[in-house]
């Protein structure tokens, strides 16, 4: 009991150590995540944070450097306690949690389906485990989910992709400019694509085979001008 006692005043002076280290942590990680949010571009950011736990022993110098380790999650942030020109280090874990106003689904999207203006509105939610949400509504429609999502979900970037301008099968306007001069051909689309992506088009008048670059809704470029893949143009223009 009595080495109880005498422990006692040590326990007291090292918590109450630990208590405003915590709260020096704790800043340095809400500090961490509302720059990240900035770059980001995040809306309305509320950020709270917190020491998963109290390390059990204080560092041994009185006011250790801050570093940060893994920022990348902010519900599982590390950081370690560096002392100068001592070299001690303790590794700190620390909780954070993020809200923002975020772009939410306001209907059930099918996969594919082009985000409308009227599918989609910014709400309040924790966001701590969903590190690209975003506040850009601008940037949110016109894309397409890849797959199926449920009215009231987060819509995150690693979900969506750039709409199909071009479906296999399905007619195309083969465009080849030189100078002030265009050729426009018909075309059929063997593969499927997104802007700027690269497909295989078939020549309707020659039957050739080209790759082109997606231009736009059913609209193509030649990679490689070819005259053979040009020939019979529907229309010509100087």
């Amino acid at each position: 009991m009595k080495w109880g006692l005498a422990c006692l005043p040590l326990l007291l002076s090292a918590a109450q150590a630990a208590e405003p280290l915590a709260a020096r942590v704790a800043a340095a990680a809400r500090q961490a995540v509302m720059e990240q949010a900035e770059r980001d571009g995040l809306q309305g950011v509320e950020v709270e944070a917190e020491l998963a736990a109290v390390p059990s022993t204080p560092p041994t110098c009185a006011e250790p450097r801050i570093e940060p380790v893994d920022l990348r999650q902010p519900a599982h942030m590390r950081f370690v306690l560096v002392c100068p020109g001592v070299g001690a280090r303790q590794l700190v874990n620390v909780r954070a949690t993020l809200s923002a106003e975020v772009g939410v689904a306001l209907v059930a999207l099918n996969a594919n389906q082009p985000i409308a203006e009227r599918d989609v509105a910014l709400e309040r939610r924790d966001i701590s485990t969903l590190p690209d949400a975003s506040s850009d509504l601008a940037e949110l429609v016109g894309m397409s989910p890849r797959r199926a999502l449920r009215a009231g979900q987060v819509l995150q970037k690693r979900m969506l992709s750039a709409p199909l301008l071009v479906r296999r099968g399905e007619s195309v306007r083969i465009v080849a400019r030189s100078g002030p001069v265009e050729v426009t051909n018909a075309g059929e689309a063997m593969d499927p694509g997104r802007l700027n992506e690269t497909v295989r088009v078939r020549n309707s008048r020659t039957g050739r085979i080209l790759r082109a670059r997606i231009t736009g809704a059913g609209e193509v470029v030649p990679v490689e001008m070819d005259s053979s893949n040009m020939a019979a143009p529907d229309q010509s223009r100087d």
